[in-house]
């Protein structure tokens, strides 16, 4: 488990690069996301677990696209 969760944090901090390439604040972020900005930059400082579901909203926000590849 502990790898799925550095795995989580490492691609949270790749969207937290893309939000600031993009010119977006986290502020900006939260509120397309429906959040607050609080917890935008609890996530992009890896003090949150979060779901699936959150990172593809953090990325379609910033305009990236998760996809997922068979290991190996």
């Amino acid at each position: 488990m502990l790898a799925a969760a550095e795995h989580a944090r490492a691609l949270v901090k790749t969207l937290g690069q893309a939000r600031e390439g993009a010119g977006l604040t986290q502020a900006e972020v939260a509120k397309r996301m429906g959040t607050s900005q609080p917890a935008i930059a609890r996530l992009e400082r890896g003090e949150t677990d979060p779901r699936l579901s959150t990172i593809e909203r953090f990325a379609e926000v910033v305009g990236c696209h998760l996809e997922l590849q068979p290991a190996g």
